[in-house]
Formats: structure tokens, C-alpha cells, sequence
């Protein structure tokens, strides 16, 4: 049993190494559609992964660390609530999904488009407007195409680590 703790701890770690490093590398990535704001998240593979593979115990604070150490290091701090209000709200949305009939594919597609509703909301009451809802549909579609991108890099990657995880 102590091992199985030990090992969970430590690909716990892991996880939370990558998921940081997978947000400096995407600092760094020139993405530009020539509107602000999209994102790959490829960070966000590493959560949905965690939630798949250990649940919303380990998927929260992993989300959580990696979403304060990107802001303190690579942002500021209106980067780093508009990051949470949407890494809280995605993962919220994709914890209470993820036992229906979605796939990995469409719950990590809910989580891009919920990430991006969040964002909106952060931004709606830090700016004091409504009017940034207005941006909403642009952030939709492409929240809709990275989460269907992670969603398939996540489904295959659980498929390759499941046989590594043991649950407690």
C-alpha cells in the first residue's frame, strides 16, 4: 500500500512539473490568429489526464499550482484571475460531465468552451461591462477546437499511462 502512495505522490509531481512546463512552453510559442486571448492549453492536457486517471483530488490542485505558478512567473495578476475563473470553472464543468457518455474528446471540448465563459465573466466584472460578452463567440469556436485537440492528445496519453497508474 505504501508503495502505491509513493508512486502516486511521485507521479503526482510529475505531473505538476509538466503541466508548468507545458505553460512556459506555450508562453514562448508565437500563436497568433490576430485576436488576443486563444490559447492552445496545453497545459490543460495535463489536468484533463489527471482527472481521468486520478480524479478531481489530484486534477484540482494540480490545475490550481500550475495556474498560480504560470501567473506569478509568466503573467500578471489580471492574467492569473482570469486563468483561474476559467481553469476553475473548465474543470468544475468537466468533473460533473465525465462519467456521462461523453468521450474524453467532448468533455475536454466542454472544458475549452466553459474556460473561456469563465474568462469572459472575470473580465465582465473586472472591467465592469458587459460588453466584452460581445467577444464571446470568437472565443467559443476556438475554445472548441484546442479542447477537441487536447481532448485526443488526452485520450490517447490515458490510454498509455492508465497500465502505469494504480489507484488507492
Amino acid at each position: 500500500m505504501k508503495n502505491t502512495k509513493a508512486k502516486n505522490a511521485a507521479f503526482f509531481g510529475i505531473l505538476v512539473a509538466l503541466a508548468f512546463t507545458l505553460s512556459y512552453l506555450e508562453s514562448l510559442i508565437p500563436f497568433n490568429f490576430g485576436v488576443p486571448g486563444i490559447k492552445l492549453g496545453l497545459a490543460n492536457l495535463v489536468v484533463v489526464t489527471a482527472l481521468y486517471l486520478y480524479g478531481i483530488k489530484a486534477a484540482l490542485p494540480i490545475a490550481l499550482i500550475r495556474i498560480v505558478l504560470a501567473g506569478l512567473t509568466f503573467g500578471n495578476v489580471n492574467s492569473l484571475l482570469y486563468s483561474l475563473g476559467g481553469g476553475l470553472l473548465s474543470l468544475l464543468i468537466m468533473w460533473a460531465v465525465k462519467n456521462t457518455k461523453l468521450s474524453v474528446v467532448g468533455v475536454s471540448v466542454l472544458g475549452g468552451v466553459t474556460h473561456n465563459i469563465g474568462q469572459i465573466a472575470v473580465a465582465a466584472l473586472m472591467m465592469n461591462t458587459v460588453r466584452i460578452v460581445y467577444y464571446l463567440p470568437v472565443l467559443l469556436v476556438a475554445g472548441t477546437v484546442t479542447g477537441f485537440l487536447i481532448g485526443t492528445a488526452a485520450s490517447l496519453t490515458n490510454k498509455k499511462l492508465s497500465k502505469f497508474v494504480t489507484q488507492e
